[in-house]
């Protein structure tokens, strides 16, 4: 099979079994192995002098054990069924709905149970998220999700295969672990973010422009690209600036975090800022719609690829 068959199943395979608890309850996700490494190498090296290299140096050494494996599995004479499968376990698109409606079903029972399903999914302060917040908090999550968790990934598999998807959930793993602007971890995760940031340079953009065409809403890209650049994330703005455009909402704004509130500008300021759980069920339609489109053109590039590329002599 080619990279672009392997992808085509994997994000099919992926949306219709997810992450299934069964398995992974009983073996680690190997993100979460990932994530081990990560901590590990964090609580041993961050300390002392040099903590730009030695942050570095807690990204670069499991790249090594990361790579091999996945590059040992490419040799595996099994018409890359394996690799196809390695590929549907880092995709995500799948979870991130359900993580999406989860949040949407809690907020509907209590504004509470809404605060403690979007805390499993967001970093911000969410005991101070009245309904809006919780809602904006959950589609600013669906929309930075699309990008690295389903588009990102597709894009490094379809360019390097197991090795390229693993890798860069390595990296972005790495950068939600420590790659924060904090005081902490502002020299020690500086390496981890400015490598997410460079491996999403790409994918976000993408990712932003699949958002508009599947919304079929001029307004998408035109609050993209006026408004991406407004998000504190490089990566980030662009899928989120496309999805405020499309449902007509705003996002972004002042957001508490330990305590202390932000002051981000709004994206789409002239958008609605009273949202429900209504909205987090829009969003959820405009990313399936989104991940549809991904589908039908992988498929289309494939039957090309095979008719005119590949066709017999």
């Amino acid at each position: 099979m080619t990279h672009l068959e392997m992808l085509i199943a994997a994000l099919i395979l992926d949306a219709v079994l997810g992450e299934p608890r069964w398995i992974w309850s009983r073996i680690p996700h190997p993100v979460v192995l990932m994530g081990r490494m990560i901590a590990w190498l964090d609580r041993r090296l961050h300390r002392g002098e040099w903590l730009i290299l030695r942050g570095a140096l807690t990204v670069l050494l499991p790249a090594i054990p990361v790579a091999a494996i996945a590059i040992g599995i490419t040799f595996i004479p099994d018409y890359g069924v394996l690799e196809l499968i390695g590929a549907a376990i880092l995709l995500a698109h799948r979870s991130l709905v359900d993580h999406l409606r989860a949040v949407r079903k809690a907020l509907e029972d209590s504004l509470e149970m809404g605060r403690l399903a979007v805390s499993r999914i967001v970093g911000r302060d969410t005991d101070v998220l009245d309904e809006s917040g919780v809602s904006r908090a959950a589609i600013e999550s669906g929309a930075e999700n699309f990008s690295d968790g389903v588009i990102a990934p597709a894009f490094w598999f379809l360019l390097f295969g197991l090795p390229g998807i693993a890798l860069y959930k390595l990296v972005n793993t790495a950068d939600s672990m420590i790659g924060h602007a904090d005081e902490h971890y502002f020299l020690f995760g500086r390496v981890a973010a400015r490598l997410d940031d460079l491996l999403n340079w790409f994918p976000s953009r993408l990712s932003g422009a699949i958002l508009t065409v599947a919304s079929l809403r001029q307004s998408a890209g035109d609050v993209m690209v006026s408004d991406a650049s407004l998000h504190v994330s490089p990566s980030a703005g662009w899928p989120e600036a496309a999805t405020a455009g499309a449902l007509g909402i705003a996002l972004s704004g002042p957001r508490c975090y330990d305590g202390e509130w932000t002051d981000d500008p709004w994206i789409n300021s002239r958008g609605r800022r009273e949202l429900t759980a209504r909205d987090i069920k829009r969003a959820t339609r405009l990313i399936w719609r989104a991940w549809v489109l991904v589908v039908l053109v992988l498929a289309g590039a494939e039957a090309i690829y095979y008719q005119y590329v590949n066709a017999p002599i």
